[in-house]
């Protein structure tokens, strides 16, 4: 409609859409105030967009981590080599073999063929270079990356090459102590120069090292990485300090005697993490700058800014930290022609020091690193040089985890080029190949190709990250999808819009008018109403109008302009004892007035018979202390009970559930079968004896998740998702809308299940009695969604794997998620709903709930805003291009106070408030849907539906007109007999 809010609204401009950033030190600050200002939920939506032209895509590997061949072609020992190989150490926790990338250099390039990428970061083995780390170079050793270096040029692959990534050659470390000597930066320059000559022809992108805050902090500080010095903090700062040297004097090398002719630029891969405050306040903040100064600031700041530390570095160590002297400053500022970032899991909860986080938390949002680091460092070219995540050492193949934290990690990068303006040019995955993971070992893997290390040719077989991330770059992003847009239209003409109370607000206490005492007003000395004792009035016969919790429910429900109201009956309080013996009469009458004053407002009541909650299942406790739905006997309690509100609330209720959302997750295969009885007793008991007199319907409402596979791509993936949906939904499903007995794919299951594991999860057979009684027991599938889950069959985190149903829970975590994580994807209902017209045929169907929590915070009600629009805009979707039979739609919930966080209106002193969500329910409600401008205008008859009491004269219509023609008629007659007497009286006077 004109004027409303459109939740699906692109970003506003002001999030610098396309600005240059104008940085200096201390400009990153800004970075946590402004994200937390960005307008929710829109600024955490996936981005469908696609990247700049001529953007890179790559993937990368490191020397140690992949190569092996530790002893081959003259190969030196490196600190790596003499780590893993010192006394005590595990045999075969290092890079001994690893991928064996050096005797498969060809397998690796067709890996990257297959890809389709436009680079490839590798680094160069120092010590296969110049084996002792000085020379005579190794001639095998430049032979072997000469090689490499051709197969990439006849594929049309940008090399990146990096000089140093770790692997100190251990003859350095043992003639002069390693980087703790500041002889060597220049004997780095001399390798570097050799590497130039050798190969600069053929490289335009070259990292004079990866990561020298783990090198300087965790090699030489903490001793936690080879060479394994521990000579705490003043050693580590040292190390920096000639690390930073070596660099500029690589940097300088190139730009004096090799870019004229080779024409590359140089950099280093600096690594970072990200922090964020505990609480968004000016000293946190500070803490939270000073964190990244301490780790990314320690390296950047003296090449992009000045040739210095940052300022609290020096406040914080003072002599700790060496001085650059004027001419030094100098010299290293400027040495880098673009900003190489190195962001995931080497550092990020790993490798970064506890005492660097100043009590803030660390958090791995790569989007706004990427801001900080634009605003701080005067907006530099960005190349993302390292980025990903990891899986457990013993996934294979589909590694949806890794997919789901690359998506994510893209997905902000593209944000931080559309949304903040930030100049990041290409994208790196790390890595290429699984290999050895440094201080993890093979323990977890990073690789797109999965190596299997035990075996002897070391094949590359793809992942399923390999398809992801294959397709991303062939469409350069994450382009719009005609599906992803939300459509115009409106529903059917009437279409039932609802709201949803588990449970209505009961208060039966009676209007003081219905007290038949005789009180005094003793107005001179107490002021109070004094009983007259012996004293009595005629006592009126109660009245719907006396319980005023009924009239403030109605006009909340009124206010919504719904059409439908969902609400359960409680069966332990209206049979306390579970049968006929004790009724409670009052609650009864309650629930009739509260169904027949809804249809006075015109509001149809939806009853469920019975929805479980935590207290003995809202079973009478007799039933719930004798096995609950484990019993057989509790069948016939259950028709009984149905019988008894058939017969006492029939004339006003016309849409019946028998069970509201029974809970399959915690419900035996005895239980669920004789929850399947009952319901179908229950139905036919209806059918029989009730439908022709009060002319209702009535069905079961099933809690019905989407689950997808978690790899799109995989077989495995998408058999665990059928088998869950078969589990979750088909269980009770199949037997009243299929074929009257239970999925043959749960009984396949079972039956593998009990031969393999030695279990006994029997499912009990129907007979062919029951099987008819069950199947067709329906008037309409009605259905409570909430999210969607996404599953997969390879056992990556055991506290969210299911071992009975093998599966494993995955989270896509660029999904907006509630305050309770549940994953708001609305396109999952479509699916849903899909599936169900495909399993079930064009059986019509009711959305009976549909809702998200929120923490209380009007803030944070914009999500069930985004939640509610873009839910039902996907059941018009389903009702409009996929046919589905779709006749109504429920929110859940009405209000906080039965249904804390859910509610369309708050709740608090007693008083309930509309929130804005519950004013965008009634916008939609108004229109129908969602009408656009090409939308035809259908014009939908008002129905009225009038109370049951008038039902005598709605089916008597002709008896009614024949009595109103007499009645005229007698009129009439007496008219004329008067008039006429009176003219004969007057002529006779």
């Amino acid at each position: 409609a004109a004027g409303s809010m459109d939740p699906a609204a692109p970003l506003p401009l002001l999030l610098l859409l396309g600005q240059p950033l104008l940085g200096a030190p201390g400009q990153g600050a800004g970075t946590w105030p402004r994200f937390a200002r960005l307008p929710y939920p829109q600024d955490q939506l996936f981005l469908h967009d696609t990247f700049p032209d001529g953007f890179l895509w790559g993937a990368g590997s490191a020397a140690y981590q992949t190569e092996g061949g530790w002893r081959q072609g003259g190969k030196g020992v490196s600190v790596w080599d003499a780590f893993a190989h010192r006394p005590g150490a595990p045999a075969g926790a290092g890079g001994d073999v690893a991928s064996d990338s050096y005797n498969n250099l060809f397998r690796d390039v067709e890996g990257l063929r297959r890809l389709g990428v436009s680079h490839y970061r590798f680094s160069l083995a120092w010590a296969r270079l110049m084996p002792n780390g000085t020379a005579p170079a190794n001639p095998a050793g430049l032979a072997h990356y000469q090689r490499l270096l051709a197969r990439l040029r006849e594929l049309g692959v940008e090399p990146v090459v990096t000089l140093y990534h770790w692997d100190l050659p251990q003859g350095l470390q043992d003639a002069f102590g390693g980087w703790d000597s500041p002889v060597l930066p220049q004997l780095f320059c001399d390798y570097a120069e050799l590497c130039f000559r050798h190969f600069g022809g053929q490289v335009r992108y070259w990292l004079t090292m990866d990561n020298p805050y783990v090198v300087a902090w965790h090699g030489y500080g903490t001793g936690r990485l080879p060479p394994g010095v521990k000579g705490g903090p003043r050693l580590g700062y040292r190390v920096a300090h000639h690390l930073l040297q070596a660099h500029a004097k690589v940097w300088h090398l190139y730009n004096d005697h090799f870019r004229p002719t080779q024409r590359g630029k140089v950099s280093i891969a600096l690594s970072s993490h990200w922090i964020k405050p505990q609480r968004m306040t000016e000293k946190n903040i500070k803490e939270c700058q000073k964190s990244l100064d301490f780790v990314l600031g320690w390296f950047a700041k003296p090449i992009f800014i000045d040739g210095d530390y940052p300022e609290s570095m020096r406040s914080n160590l003072s002599s700790l930290l060496p001085e650059f002297s004027e001419a030094e400053k100098n010299y290293v500022k400027g040495t880098a022609d673009f900003f190489a970032l190195s962001f995931g899991a080497t550092l990020s909860f790993q490798l970064l020091d506890s005492h660097m986080k100043f009590q803030q938390l660390e958090s791995i949002s790569l989007r706004q690193l990427l801001y900080w680091i634009s605003s701080e460092y005067n907006n530099p070219q960005i190349f993302i040089v390292e980025n990903s995540w990891f899986v457990s050492g013993s996934t294979k193949r589909d590694d949806a985890k890794y997919i789901y934290y690359l998506k994510k990690f893209i997905m902000e990068t593209l944000k931080a080029i559309r949304y903040d303006g930030v100049n990041v040019f290409g994208y790196t995955v790390w890595s290429l190949l699984d290999g050895f993971e440094w201080h993890r070992g093979y323990s977890i893997r990073r690789g797109l190709f999965y190596v299997d290390f035990e075996s002897h040719d070391k094949k590359l077989m793809p992942k399923s990250s390999v398809l992801f991330y294959q397709k991303l770059i062939e469409k350069n992003g994450f382009p719009p999808l005609p599906e992803n847009q939300p459509i115009d239209g409106v529903f059917p003409c009437g279409f039932a819009w609802g709201i949803v109370d588990n449970y209505i607000q009961v208060d039966t206490t009676p209007a003081q008018f219905l007290d038949s005492n005789v009180y005094v007003w003793d107005v001179h000395q107490t002021k109070k109403l004094i009983k007259v004792d012996g004293v009595y009035t005629l006592k009126r016969k109660r009245q719907c109008v006396d319980f005023a919790a009924i009239r403030l429910q109605l006009s909340l429900l009124q206010e919504m302009h719904v059409t439908h109201f969902h609400f359960s009956l409680k069966w332990s309080l209206i049979l306390p004892l579970g049968n006929l013996s004790l009724i409670n009469h009052t609650l009864v009458h309650y629930y009739q007035c509260f169904a027949s004053e809804l249809l006075r407002v015109n509001i149809t009541p939806v009853v469920a018979l019975w929805q479980p909650m935590a207290d003995n299942q809202e079973l009478p406790v007799s039933l719930a202390k004798y096995g609950a739905w484990e019993n057989p006997e509790i069948v016939q309690a259950f028709v009984e009970y149905a019988k008894y509100c058939f017969t006492s609330l029939g004339d006003h209720i016309k849409f019946w559930i028998t069970m509201n959302e029974p809970p399959v997750k915690n419900l035996t295969y005895t239980a669920g079968h004789n929850l399947l009885k009952a319901h179908a007793k229950a139905w036919h008991l209806y059918d029989k004896e009730f439908r022709r007199s009060q002319k209702g319907k009535i069905s079961i409402a099933l809690q019905a998740d989407w689950v997808e596979p978690a790899c799109p791509f995989s077989r495995n993936d998408q058999e665990v998702a059928d088998r869950i949906l078969e589990f979750d939904i088909g269980w009770l499903a199949e037997p009243i809308f299929g074929n009257g007995d239970y999925p043959q794919v749960m009984r396949a299951w079972l039956r593998r299940r009990n031969s393999v594991d030695l279990y006994n999860f029997h499912l009990p057979y129907f007979s062919e009695d029951e099987k008819k009684l069950i199947r067709g027991s329906f008037d309409f599938f009605a259905l409570s969604h909430y999210t969607t889950t996404l599953v997969g069959w390879e056992k990556e985190d055991a506290l969210k794997y299911d071992h009975y149903l093998e599966a494993q829970m995955i989270n896509d975590i660029t999904w907006l998620h509630s305050p309770s994580r549940a994953a708001v994807v609305p396109w999952g209902l479509r699916k849903l709903l899909k599936w169900v017209k495909s399993k079930y045929g064009d059986v019509p169907v009711y959305i009976t709930a549909n809702g998200i929590d929120d923490d209380q915070n009007m803030v944070h009600d914009k999500l069930r805003v985004y939640y509610m629009q873009n839910y039902i805009n996907e059941a018009l979707k389903a009702y409009t291009l996929d046919s589905v039979n779709l006749q109504g739609y429920f929110v859940y919930s009405f209000n906080d106070k039965t249904a804390p966080k859910y509610g369309l209106y708050s709740y608090a002193a007693n008083q309930y408030e509309p929130k804005p969500s519950m004013k965008h329910y009634r916008e939609i409600i108004n229109n129908n849907g969602f009408p656009g401008p090409e939308t035809p205008e259908v014009m939908c008859p008002e129905e009225f539906t009038s109370c049951p009491e008038c039902r005598f004269f709605r089916t008597r219509k002709s008896l009614l007109a024949f009595i109103s023609f007499i009645f005229v008629a007698f009129i009439v007659t007496i008219f004329f007999i008067i008039y006429y007497s009176k003219r004969v009286e007057r002529r006779y006077k």
